[in-house]
């Protein structure tokens, strides 16, 4: 599918002239980057004093940083559960399974790597290891892991395998550490209720040959410490990592047992090892949409208000599904909880069959059930996430395989060249136009802003010049990393024109684009 980045800026005087309540653009060339003096601010802090002009002020002062800039571009993801679920048909495991249960005779992660590729994906993330605590890399810290497996003869390392293959593919590595386990409950390790001392990361252990170039020392509980172990291996042993991803699951647990996770160390080495890793879901730089369907709001800001707890991490001010979660009338909502406004944009996570872990008597989405994800997601200034669970011979199953394919083609019908591409293109006071040359159909439309600058559009309008009259086509609220817009039937035109009508800065377009969908 052809991109078009085109950046057209609209400066705050032009934006006054227009005499709209909430500025309109007005456009010109942008730079081609922020200079070094202006260095992204992503996280600004909010008072209960500020009022609602301060509070969208400083909205439109967020940045995004640069690493969360490339994973905005990414659009899809995928995600691999496997683990000792797949063998025991568990979604949630129990701790005390036998490591040998986990035999994936067949495990062919090129496979994997192909299908995703294949599928148009840029990232994947394995589940290094899930809530009951079984690794898929060689650790020194659990025996509860693949080195306790006869799979391999306790030398198999999938952790190893996903990493070669991904970039073998060009893709991307990410890894899902649980922050619950349960064997390491059953050992007395997590949730025993111990204090948070200072440890040395890496913990060196008995037979250890490692000599680290750099040690750390963090303040962390005695399973915060067996996590930071875990992770140093994780981040120092397979290659660069671009997404680190924590969900703020407890396992089953007793209700009177609770760890108190160290996110604030768990950042701070993810942060030394792992510099253009994003951490996800319970981290800074990602957040999770508040559903498991993939699905983002009609209007996905991600400059939201955030608070922190337990240690650091970075949590909602509003409900993690709320229905608003950034505009005006949820900031001054936010406001007597907020620590600050935060660039966090969102991740939709959804798997291709019903379960995360792969079960025999469950099939595939259908390719219009997964499309329509796509265009309430990715086309919704958000990235996607889906899962795909490799089944009991370490293979994608041929279904899942094949349907990944056909996903990607259908996405490629529905936004095939972009028409507007090379057309030539006019700015004025609070307007994009585009002159196609001739008249064309178009059914779909693509905008996104340059979010360098921020993320700023609350409104804008679509418009199409048809006998002589600009005619309204669509309209819609904010625009972000992304936003499609699809058309109930197409709309001949030679002249197609963007106006924002709402904006809280200056509003700098990268995309305009417009489509004919070929489905």
């Amino acid at each position: 599918m052809a991109v078009s980045r085109r950046v057209f800026v609209a400066t705050a005087a032009v934006l006054a002239a227009t005499g709209v309540t909430r500025p309109a653009s007005a456009a010109h060339r942008a730079p081609t980057a922020p200079s070094a003096a202006q260095d992204p601010h992503y996280r600004i802090p909010v008072s209960p004093d500020d009022t609602e002009a301060d509070l969208v002020r400083k909205a439109s002062q967020v940045r995004p940083t640069a690493r969360q800039i490339a994973w905005q571009r990414l659009e899809r993801t995928a995600f691999l559960h496997f683990g000792v679920n797949t063998f025991t048909g568990l979604e949630w495991g129990t701790g005390d399974e036998d490591p040998d249960v986990f035999q994936p005779a067949g495990l062919d992660t090129d496979q994997w790597a192909r299908a995703l590729r294949d599928g148009g994906f840029r990232l994947a993330i394995l589940t290094v290891k899930h809530h009951d605590g079984f690794v898929l890399h060689q650790s020194r810290y659990t025996d509860h892991s693949v080195a306790s497996s006869s799979w391999r003869e306790g030398q198999g390392d999938v952790l190893r395998s996903f990493a070669d293959s991904m970039r073998r593919y060009g893709i991307k590595v990410g890894v899902y550490v649980s922050p619950a386990d349960e064997n390491q409950y059953l050992h007395g390790v997590y949730a025993n209720g111990s204090a948070r001392t200072d440890h040395t990361i890496p913990t060196l252990v008995d037979g250890d040959d490692r000599t680290p170039p750099r040690s750390y020392t963090l303040p962390a509980t005695d399973y915060g410490a067996h996590m930071l172990n875990q992770l140093y291996e994780v981040l120092t042993e397979y290659g660069p990592i671009d997404e680190v991803w924590f969900d703020g699951a407890q396992g089953r647990i007793p209700p009177d047992k609770v760890e108190k996770y160290d996110w604030d160390s768990w950042y701070t080495l993810v942060r030394s090892l792992a510099p253009d890793a994003v951490v996800a879901v319970s981290g800074p730089d990602v957040r999770w949409v508040g559903n498991e369907g993939g699905l983002a709001r009609e209007d996905e800001w991600s400059v939201v208000p955030v608070q922190e707890k337990d240690y650091g991490r970075t949590d909602y001010a509003l409900a993690y599904d709320a229905p608003d979660m950034g505009s005006r009338d949820a900031l001054v909502m936010a406001r007597p909880v907020a620590d600050h406004l935060q660039w966090w944009p969102a991740e939709c996570d959804v798997s291709i069959r019903d379960g995360w872990f792969y079960h025999a008597d469950q099939q595939p989405k259908s390719v219009e059930q997964l499309t329509d994800i796509y265009f309430r997601s990715v086309g919704r200034n958000s990235v996607l996430l889906l899962n795909i669970p490799p089944d009991t011979d370490g293979l994608l199953p041929a279904a899942d395989v094949a349907r990944l394919r056909e996903f990607r083609e259908r996405v490629d019908r529905e936004l095939p060249e972009d028409l507007a591409r090379d057309a030539r293109t006019t700015t004025a006071p609070g307007r994009v136009t585009v002159d196609l040359g001739r008249e064309r159909e178009v059914d779909r439309i693509r905008l996104a802003e340059d979010i360098r600058h921020g993320q700023q559009v609350e409104s804008f309008v679509v418009e199409a010049q048809r006998d002589g009259a600009w005619t309204e086509v669509t309209r819609a609220g904010v625009i972000g990393a992304s936003r499609i817009l699809l058309l109930a039937a197409p709309v001949r035109a030679r002249r197609w024109r963007v106006r924002v009508t709402g904006s809280r800065a200056a509003a700098r377009l990268a995309e305009f684009g417009l489509y004919r969908s070929r489905v």
